[in-house]
């Protein structure tokens, strides 16, 4: 399990996470939403420790995140970041055995192949795994790192706004596997995600962040709720119920 406890940080005077806690269940999708600004992304980094927090407790399955050995902690959590830049001239599957780096360190074995050949499949990237990145579209290049997220097997996937650059149908397959791998592999996956629809259809759980505090936090039908996002939003939010899933209908 993943325990927040009176997390903060600052920037200067200003709280970009003010006394933030919450816990985040095992084995589930849990989705971050909210505003631009609100703090979903620092969240995410502090808790797996690309950031450092001003105050507060991060505890991975009952262990503070600080005292985690790095290479352990890559064994137990993987994090896709919103922009990846690599300078080095990599292929798709050169890319994705990167995931399994903290296993193989450098030295890929027939079990770091099978890890790296079934995240390409998931991916539905066989076709391309040859190419290089920079012959890749954005959200070819999208799929890819998600891929090297899959290969690193840790159980805590955290992502990022996983769908920059992609279009629906990809966007739709990325939230299927990650879906799947919860489901299935009993993977916790926690991610950032701005279409609130998405997050609606996909996720077990949903914590909703405005100006550094969370408003709400808990399951996916009492998120999506009218009142709950008029006051994440600002805005009044119709919701219609579609093949059982709840649908925001914002574009009014």
């Amino acid at each position: 399990m993943v325990e927040v406890t009176g997390v903060s940080k600052k920037y200067g005077t200003k709280h970009v996470i003010d006394n933030v806690s919450l816990q985040i269940t095992k084995g589930k999708v849990t989705s971050f939403i909210g505003p631009n600004g609100a703090g979903k992304s620092t969240l995410l980094s502090m808790i797996t420790r690309l950031i450092t927090k001003n105050q507060g407790d991060i505890c991975i399955d009952g262990v503070e995140i600080s005292q985690w050995n790095s290479n352990d902690l890559a064994k137990k959590l993987s994090i896709l970041k919103q922009s990846n830049h690599i300078n080095i001239r990599l292929t798709v599957e050169e890319l994705v055995s990167f995931g399994r780096f903290p296993y193989s360190q450098g030295r890929l074995t027939k079990e770091d192949l099978k890890h790296v050949d079934e995240a390409i499949n998931y991916m539905d990237l066989g076709d391309m795994r040859d190419k290089y990145l920079d012959q890749l579209s954005g959200g070819q290049k999208q799929r890819a790192y998600i891929a090297m997220v899959i290969a690193q097997n840790t159980e805590y996937i955290f992502l990022d706004e996983p769908l920059n650059n992609l279009d629906m149908k990809h966007s739709v397959q990325i939230m299927k596997v990650l879906r799947r791998m919860a489901d299935e592999l009993g993977k916790t996956i926690i991610l950032v995600l701005h279409d609130i629809n998405f997050a609606s259809c996909y996720s077990d759980y949903i914590v909703a962040l405005k100006d550094g505090k969370i408003v709400k936090e808990g399951a996916t039908d009492e998120i999506i709720h009218p009142a709950v996002l008029k006051e994440v939003y600002e805005m009044d939010i119709q919701i219609e119920t579609i093949g059982g899933n709840r649908i925001c209908i914002y574009f009014a």
